[in-house]
């Protein structure tokens, strides 16, 4: 297999050598949907998608893209050329192990090193990959299917998510024998209780870590999960795809890839949020200085947050969808909650105030 000398990781992409982040992630967005083997059925399509992924592993990573830029320029400092490891299944990453791990240059100053493998058994269910999706109002009513092309933590295929190549099953510590935490006696201070260093605290360890994911049963890759939007859906709307998350570790359950639709035309701007939430502050004081005839000395408190909160809510446009009115009340009713408290403070001052005013102080009358 060609070395990371050998591929231009740019041309593969089809991206400028000085492209952004967010270029390079689109295109591999775009070519990753075009070969991604369960859509292209080409003989070569699955050694593309594999070629594709790991060239944006290496570019989308800010430090792996410097230490490949400085290899490609025949810089000394580079660190050496990496090729492919064995049992990498054709995923191979010239910064070492899996293409979407973390490489050997945490670990110390030359050699090619493996990625840094943990003993501890430590099970955890795979967190939600959340993806937002933008469309239309048009769109979002009729109902739309997309694909999306993401990254996620997925079951390693050398160990099938265990962790272990050779064993299914966990080990009991045998440093701590299970207890999860270690007594050291340091003389001075005496003897000092501290977490176990190669089970971390769980008691447990995996009896031989798999190379490929460092032990702990899964490896960041590429994925694609068509979504089906139905139709009338709204802003804040979630679309769930069950166990195409994020894989868990150690063997548990995956999470769910969940699509939160995003429809500008229903959506409030953060200033036109800001501007109702002003509108709503202000309708306390109005309904207390209507209660208690002192609205003239509220003017202010009535007057400044409605011309400030109108004039936010007006730049950027009014929209005459119904879900967006609804999310204008939503912010005015958030307003109304803030503004109540001091509204209650002040009509609490009115009422000491007309009560000195009408007994005098300590019950001593004044006299005009």
């Amino acid at each position: 297999m060609a070395s990371m000398n050998d591929k231009d990781y740019y041309a593969i992409l089809g991206v400028e050598k000085d492209a952004s982040t967010e270029e390079i992630r689109k295109a591999f967005q775009t070519k990753a949907r075009k070969l991604h083997p369960d859509v292209n059925k080409a003989p070569d399509a699955e050694e593309r998608f594999k070629e594709v992924s790991e060239a944006y592993a290496v570019l989308s990573d800010p430090d792996k893209r410097k230490r490949y830029d400085a290899m490609r320029s025949g810089s000394p400092f580079a660190g050496g050329a990496y090729g492919s490891p064995a049992g990498s299944g054709g995923y191979g990453d010239p910064f070492g192990g899996s293409p979407f791990g973390w490489g050997p240059f945490g670990s110390g100053f030359g050699g090619a090193s493996q990625r840094r493998r943990s003993r501890a058994y430590r099970p955890r269910a795979g967190a939600d990959v959340v993806y937002e999706l933008t469309l239309d109002a048009e769109a979002a009513e009729k109902g739309v299917r997309r694909g999306v092309t993401y990254q996620r933590y997925s079951a390693c295929d050398a160990c099938h998510g265990s962790g272990s190549v050779e064993s299914d099953r966990p080990e009991t510590c045998p440093t701590c024998g299970g207890a999860g935490h270690i007594t050291v006696d340091t003389g001075l201070f005496g003897v000092m209780m501290m977490t176990c260093p190669e089970c971390e605290g769980t008691g447990k360890v995996v009896a031989d870590p798999c190379s490929a994911c460092g032990g702990s049963g899964r490896t960041l890759t590429a994925s694609e999960v068509v979504v089906d939007v139905p139709a009338g859906s709204h802003d804040g709307d979630e679309v769930r795809v069950s166990g195409m998350g994020n894989a868990g570790t150690n063997g548990s359950s995956a999470g769910d890839f969940v699509c939160r639709v995003c429809v500008p035309e229903e959506r409030l701007t953060r200033s036109q949020a800001s501007g109702f939430n002003f509108i709503g502050f202000a309708i306390p004081f109005l309904v207390l200085g209507l209660a208690t005839s002192t609205l003239a000395s509220l003017s202010l408190m009535v007057i400044i947050p409605v011309v400030v909160g109108a004039v936010l809510v007006v730049r950027d446009g009014i929209r005459l969808r119904a879900r967006w009115w609804r999310n204008a009340g939503v912010a005015v009713a958030n307003g109304i909650s803030n503004g109540l408290m001091i509204a209650l403070v002040f009509a609490l001052m009115f009422s000491c105030t007309s009560g000195l005013g009408r007994g005098g102080y300590m019950g001593y009358p004044y006299y005009w």
